[in-house]
């Protein structure tokens, strides 16, 4: 057993109990920087799934091999061809200030990035248009593998909270951070299981 699973079995006993539940956590690394996941989550905002990945698709379409522009190819492209291939006005705003970002360091190269706390990560990337705390935490999470991440914002895991702790009403983000801290060093684990309590009420 992971040093993470037995720290939560022994901080929190309903996380025990989700956990032996749930079974054995796999976390799934992607590949990339900073530049191409917040690309891919600004495209993602406010669609489904099925939705963006057609975007995507055609946005990656226009630089010909599809693996999506470089920065500066991302901002000659005229905006009326962006809006073409399904972007809003404002995600094409996003989209070339991320560019413009990246190429003038405030979006830092990944092993830069490596180097930072998450707090400062935060920071930095919440500086781009159309990226918050939450779209970073989860590039913190899934591209990083950053292990101690709590994305108290989330509408799954506030869920998860209150479906495995038995309460009536989603916990306030703030509680949930306060309530969190027992999970620490781990809180990418325990939010992992969070999401996981969903899952399983519904029959994953």
């Amino acid at each position: 057993m992971s040093a993470a699973l037995r720290h939560l079995r022994r901080a929190d006993p309903v996380m025990a109990q989700l956990i032996r539940r749930a079974g054995p956590w796999a976390p799934v690394r992607e590949r990339g920087g900073a530049y191409a996941a917040l690309l891919e989550a600004v495209a993602h905002q406010q669609l489904t799934g099925k939705a963006a990945k057609t975007i995507l698709g055609r946005f990656h379409a226009l630089y010909g091999d599809g693996g999506g522009p470089a920065p500066e190819q991302l901002l000659a492209t005229p905006d009326e061809t962006l809006r073409g291939v399904g972007f809003s006005r404002a995600k094409v705003a996003a989209l070339k200030d991320i560019a413009a970002k990246t190429l003038d360091g405030t979006i830092p190269e990944r092993r830069a990035l490596a180097r930072m706390r998450d707090e400062a990560i935060i920071t930095r990337l919440s500086a781009a248009r159309g990226v918050g705390r939450w779209t970073v935490e989860m590039f913190l999470i899934f591209t990083l593998g950053r292990p101690d991440v709590l994305p108290v914002d989330d509408y799954g895991v506030r869920n998860g909270f209150r479906i495995a702790y038995g309460r009536r009403a989603l916990p306030a983000p703030r509680a949930l951070a306060r309530f969190g801290a027992r999970w620490a060093p781990y809180r990418t684990t325990a939010a992992w299981y969070l999401w996981r309590a969903v899952d399983l009420e519904r029959g994953g």
